[in-house]
């Protein structure tokens, strides 16, 4: 009989936990009680001693509970020795129920040394392989067998005695076999076999029942569990330590992996690879076929409630802004989270390296984060859809993709844009949405549930809850808050909420400080747990608390979601791929692919020719654009402020001192500033001229909205050079002063000037007064025209005026009051009333006419006047000052077109350049003005095409590596 609580029995335990542990205890066999021996040879199969498999020890169990309980009738002749076998017999079958009741209570207490090899083994296998590196075996292990102590490493491992320790108290718990037996009997009690024993059993039952109250029975319970807790928490300790030992092992391997050994490049990790597919994603045009159905974690929740804090701890660090209350999250941040030999984040479009072991990286890294959502939000706005992506790497961290999205709100404040409710909830639709996106419902356990937002929009998006993983945080606050602990139950098993999940984790994020550190925080969230209440009477799971065990599972279920579904998606893209490659054969056979950056490259290439061919305008053609351009600027001013004035004196000194004051005075304030608007609206016109001309070249007009947004903002930052205002002054009034015509062609040019400009403006004045008069006769008769009232009191008072012309050919350019007086009783008496203003009005338009026909006249007898005015003589019909005037003008305009000439092709051509190429520069940088400015079915289909190889490509890769890994 194998008695209770002694050594025979202990040692076949031992056997049996070893066997569980994966360790071997070497113990003779003769030392063996036979029961044990009788035990190890059955099982054994050739009885040498071997160790027998856990399987073979719990079936062993298993059949000595099934016995049958009635005794055999003895054989004839044995006599009393019959009755001792059946009283052994019966010993045995009480002792197997007994060694079944302690294999219960030993595998609850054991399965943590199991679970310490299983997760030790895990380990090992999470070793990177390093069979890549066969061409550096013999160095490799040299280096890294000194860089480890494997003596040190070994003795740091749990010796036999040391898990032997761990074991619950046999002794202790072979004293209260009575109260077990009897706690059995009570649970078991219908049991027909415990029923069959005989009636010294039931004596003893009922001795044992008599024996324990009611209040030891609860103690004896109590003592159990305590004993139990304890048990559980040496081997976590135990498995904290290996964890520890193992994490700086792995450590060492990165960084031998991180250097590079023999500078040999490193190929990117699995999760780094994954990411630049999302990124790519995100970056892909939201109105594609495709649809994006790559998993990754979304962290949803009510504002405050936790969202960061759980996201921080399972990053491993403090890297987002804090704030009281307020909302801080007011973009999506993508967070790729992966294992590295160093603490480090760093951005997708940064190079910058952020050292999370250093609070002023820390620091820095959240100042960025802010910036950047700040950055991100439009004007008028307070969340912003735009993705920041970054990633974290350490030692430890699990390998995944979150998204950390903007709190839920169910009130608007002040300060706020009045829609930033339901853009925050379209912004977490579109993440949920995905159907192989996998929820992280963040819920606050301090507050009550019935305030919850969020999980009713999450049981919208996921009913079944098929990828929903349901987070408790703030349990500590909770726990201390709730009257009814349960109610906390009642949340992580999923009956309070109206939503379903895979599973439900309670966690706790820190004392509410932001000064906490990572580790302050966890040896926190463990104490707590260790010492709650909620874990010790069963409310809660050990696997359900910490963020650690969170960030396992969601990290396996991350990965399992992408086995699942990446394949798929990949073939999604390939289709898609196909599809835009058959429509752009058929569309643009003949046209390579260039997506918007290539074209705008293209573009730019074909401005800057544009702008450089400028300076290779030859000086004539400058010097006679800008000679016309200022003529036709200046002319009504010298017409009607200059020689008009002048020449109606009638005096020749009058006339000269008339015409210099008033081009001292023009030169002084207007002149130059016209000279510089013509000659910057030369080059203005010139450059588009050549912009213009290369128009038609490519195979489609998709650069022409880009040239002129950059001809137009290229002329908007061009400011001509001020001081060349002053020089150009000065060489205008020298110009101007200058008189002396020196030989015949230059006064037949200036007579032919002045009749060309006496001309035009003829001809001008005869076009207004024909629209004063109206139609003559032959366009009456011949067009059916009429005139109007006002036409014909104008054409009377214009018949009335005539005749006062011709009598009087020499008059001033006035009328006198009494000679209105005339004109009106003149017309008065033929019945046509008319105001003194248009009597006036129209003789302005008369006598101007009448001049310009004699100023034309007189320019024809100046032809041969340059013989009088070279020897200076004095005649009366020949005095062409007027004609001097039109020479000072015109030798102006050549002098001013050639200075300006000068200064465009020094100067302001090149300054020209540089703006447009700063121009190109910022519309290179400016992703929108490009899309907005390079438009097209043939530009976008290139982009998307471009696209979708490339994440086709990267799927792939990924798939590739994926495969290798498993």
């Amino acid at each position: 009989m194998l008695r209770v609580g002694s050594r025979a029995a202990c040692v076949a335990c031992r056997n049996l936990v070893a066997n569980n542990m994966g360790v071997r205890f070497r113990i003779p066999l003769q030392k063996l009680h036979p029961l044990s021996r009788a035990i190890h040879h059955r099982y054994s199969g050739n009885g040498n001693p071997q160790r027998p498999p856990h399987r073979t020890a719990a079936r062993y169990f298993t059949s000595m509970s099934r016995l049958p309980m009635r005794p055999p009738k003895p054989p004839p002749g044995s006599g009393g020795h019959g009755y001792q076998q059946q009283r052994n017999f019966w010993v045995a079958r009480l002792a197997s129920r007994l060694l079944k009741l302690r294999y219960i209570l030993l595998g609850s207490a054991v399965g943590g040394g199991y679970t310490a090899k299983k997760t030790y083994d895990e380990w090992k296998d999470m070793l990177p392989d390093f069979s890549e590196y066969n061409w550096v075996i013999p160095d490799f292990v040299w280096e890294l067998s000194e860089q480890i102590d494997l003596d040190k490493l070994a003795k740091a491992l749990p010796e036999m005695e040391e898990i032997a320790k761990l074991l619950p108290d046999f002794d202790k718990i072979g004293e209260n076999f009575t109260f077990l037996k009897s706690l059995l009997t009570s649970e078991t009690s219908g049991d027909p076999p415990l029923k069959a024993t005989d009636s010294s059993a039931a004596v003893a039952h009922e001795a044992g029942d008599k024996q324990y109250k009611k209040s030891s029975d609860k103690e004896k319970i109590d003592q159990l569990q305590e004993e139990l807790l304890r048990t559980q928490l040496r081997y976590q300790r135990m498995l904290e330590r290996l964890e520890k030992e193992n994490k700086e092992l792995r450590k060492v391997v990165l960084q031998k992996d991180d250097k590079g050994i023999h500078q040999r490049k490193v190929k990117k990790s699995l999760i780094d690879m994954y990411s630049e597919v999302l990124d790519v994603l995100s970056d892909y045009d939201a109105n594609y076929n495709t649809q994006d159905h790559l998993p990754r974690v979304v962290v949803v929740g009510d504002q405050s409630a936790g969202k960061t804090s759980v996201l921080e701890m399972i990053a491993q660090a403090r890297i987002f802004p804090r704030g009281s209350g307020e909302m801080m999250t007011r973009s999506p941040v993508k967070v790729t989270l992966s294992e590295g030999p160093h603490h480090v984040a760093m951005f997708k479009d940064s190079g910058r390296e952020f050292d999370l072991t250093k609070e002023e990286d820390l620091a820095a890294l959240r100042h960025e984060i802010e910036l950047r959502m700040r950055k991100s939000v439009k004007e008028g706005q307070t969340v912003s859809s735009e993705t920041i992506s970054l990633s974290v790497k350490g030692p430890g961290i699990q390998r995944m993709v979150l998204v950390d999205l903007p709190g839920v709100i169910s009130t608007v404040t002040a300060g706020m844009a009045t829609d930033t409710k339901e853009t925050i909830f379209s912004i977490s639709k579109a993440y949920m949405q995905n159907p192989n996106a996998i929820i992280l419902c963040i819920q606050d356990g301090s507050v009550d549930a019935e305030r919850s937002i969020v999980t009713d929009l999450v049981s919208q998006m996921d009913p079944q809850g098929k990828r929903t993983i349901f987070v408790l945080t703030k349990v500590d606050l909770a726990e201390k808050n709730l009257a009814s602990p349960s109610r906390i139950q009642q949340i992580v098993e999923g009956k309070l909420f109206p939503m379903k999940a895979l599973g439900y984790f309670a966690v706790v994020t820190g004392k509410g400080s932001s000064a906490e550190s990572i580790d302050s925080i966890k040896d926190y969230e463990e104490d707590f747990f260790q010492n709650s209440r909620l874990l010790r009477d069963g409310m809660l799971k050990a696997h359900q608390v910490t963020t650690k065990n969170l960030s396992l599972a969601v990290a396996d279920c991350f990965w399992k979601m992408v086995r699942e579904s990446v394949e798929q998606q990949a073939d999604v893209f390939k289709a898609s791929r196909f599809n835009l490659e058959t429509e752009w054969k058929n569309n643009y056979p003949r046209l390579r692919e260039l997506d918007r950056n290539e074209l705008f490259e293209k573009a730019k290439n074909e401005i800057l020719d544009e702008v450089i061919s400028l300076s290779q305008v030859t000086p004539q053609h400058w010097e006679s654009i800008l000679q016309k351009k200022l003529w036709e600027r200046v002319s009504t001013h010298v017409i009607e402020n200059i020689y008009l004035p002048a020449a109606q004196t009638m005096d020749s000194g009058t006339f000269n001192t008339t015409v210099d004051i008033k081009l001292k005075q023009w030169t002084d304030k207007q002149l130059p500033h016209k000279a510089l608007e013509v000659a910057w609206e030369t080059l203005q016109e010139e450059f588009a001229r050549f912009m213009a001309e290369y128009k038609g070249k490519d195979q489609d007009d998709i650069f022409d909205k880009l040239k002129e947004a950059v001809k137009d903002e290229s002329i908007k930052r061009h400011k001509w050079n001020e001081r060349a205002l002053d020089s150009l002054r000065v060489i205008q009034h020298n110009a101007l002063e200058d008189r002396s015509i020196t030989d015949k062609p230059q006064w037949d040019a200036a007579i032919q000037f002045m009749e060309e400009t006496l001309h035009a403006r003829l001809k001008d004045t005869e076009s207004v007064i024909k629209d004063m008069v109206g139609p003559d006769w032959k366009e009456r008769w011949l067009s059916w025209k009429n005139r109007t009232p006002d036409q014909h009191i104008r054409n009377e008072t214009k018949n009335e005026l005539d005749r006062l012309l011709k009598l009087h050919d020499e008059h001033t350019a006035y009328l006198a009051n009494d000679e209105v007086t005339t004109v009106r009783k003149n017309l008065e008496a033929r019945s046509v009333e008319v105001d003194p203003m248009l009597i006036k009005d129209t003789w302005h338009q008369l006598y101007r006419r009448h001049f310009l026909q004699k100023a034309l006249s007189h320019c024809n007898l100046c032809k041969r006047g340059f013989y009088y005015y070279q020897r200076h003589f004095v005649d009366s019909e020949l005095e062409c000052n007027d004609v001097v005037l039109f020479w000072r003008i015109q030798r102006m305009l050549v002098i001013t077109a050639n200075t300006l000439r000068q200064q465009l092709t020094n100067t302001e051509v090149r300054r020209l350049e540089k703006n447009v190429k700063e121009v190109l520069d910022d519309f290179g940088e400016d992703m929108e003005k490009k899309t907005q400015l390079i438009t097209g079915r043939r530009v976008q289909l290139a982009e998307d095409l471009k696209k979708v190889r490339e994440i086709q490509e990267k799927l792939e890769a990924f798939i590739e590596a994926l495969h290798k890994e498993k």
